[in-house]
């Protein structure tokens, strides 16, 4: 009784925190400002932060750990998934005053998407212990082929299997209709194009999601750590995405970095029962590999603004 208090609790809490967000932030489209965005991203980052020292208290400085490392890395994986959310909004062409809405209700699906592929895979590692080794293989090969991906993703949602079966049930109609998913005309309903845009994000991150998930068993397969953690990390992404639209060049090697963080705790989870790497241990060595990577990213970006400087700037 007290974990289902403490899983419904927790989920009210977020449920609370999203219709805050929408029905009052945000409650007219407006086009976000970096500053904004900058300012509710930090506040996510302290209510994530702020959780984590309830998770300290709650359960013990083991759990807080797996919390803040699972946060990190599927935070940093988010982030890299954010640009190809860039690049679809930009493929559709729509408007900064409404992508927020997209982001919000995407994110809400993803919540629900990931929670139900958490449970699945939590049930799976504790009746079949042996696939946590099919995981560790399965990150160590994502990880080696993420390193060799192009950085520019190529975006194709004519392909997307759900928006070819939503227009075989539904017309569509053609442009935007303010933020509107859905309108009717002549008593028939159509679809907009902004919701086949919130369809191509949602099915966009439940392909994320299988890639991202299985990389914070190898740090816990506490169920409840890890939905947490995969909530907080994702729950700033709307606000993180307006601000990383305009400081890409400060994240170009994070692609690499990460790469080299799946690999890591894919071995991890292949070498677990040769080689156990302590919980510490693997949090200074993700946040060393994702420092060095920002780090390389923003000292590149500062060489690359020097040489478009004019030679006779000082």
């Amino acid at each position: 009784m007290h974990t289902i208090l403490l899983w419904v609790g927790f989920n009210v809490f977020i449920l609370f925190l999203l219709i805050v967000d929408l029905m009052v932030f945000n409650r007219k489209p407006h086009e976000i400002s970096i500053r904004e965005s900058l300012m509710w991203s930090g506040i996510w980052i302290f209510i994530s932060l702020l959780f984590n020292v309830g998770v300290f208290l709650w359960y013990s400085h083991e759990s807080a750990l797996q919390f803040f490392t699972g946060y990190l890395i599927e935070k940093s994986l988010s982030v890299d998934n954010l640009f190809v959310f860039l690049l679809l909004f930009s493929y559709f062409k729509v408007p900064a005053k409404y992508q927020h809405k997209v982001l919000f209700w995407g994110i809400l699906g993803a919540l629900v998407m990931r929670g139900i592929l958490i449970f699945l895979g939590a049930a799976l590692v504790a009746r079949f212990h042996w696939i946590l080794y099919l995981f560790g293989l399965f990150l160590v090969v994502t990880g080696i082929k993420m390193s060799f991906q192009n950085k520019e993703k190529e975006v194709h949602p004519e392909r997307n299997i759900v928006v070819r079966i939503f227009k075989r049930l539904f017309s569509v109609t053609v442009g935007y209709h303010e933020e509107k998913f859905f309108v009717k005309t002549g008593g028939k309903r159509y679809g907009t194009l902004l919701f086949i845009v919130l369809i191509v994000i949602e099915t966009t991150d439940l392909l994320f999601a299988v890639d991202s998930i299985p990389a914070i068993f190898s740090i816990t397969q506490d169920s409840f750590i890890i939905y947490t953690s995969n909530v907080f990390a994702i729950l700033g992404l709307r606000s993180l995405y307006f601000a990383l639209a305009g400081m890409m060049d400060l994240f170009y090697y994070l692609r690499h970095g990460l790469s080299v963080v799946l690999v890591f705790v894919g071995l991890k989870m292949l070498l677990m029962s040769y080689i156990p790497i302590s919980i510490g241990l693997a949090l200074g060595v993700v946040g060393a590999v994702l420092l060095i990577a920002i780090m390389a990213s923003i000292i590149r970006a500062k060489k690359l603004k020097g040489k478009k400087k004019s030679p006779h700037s000082f």
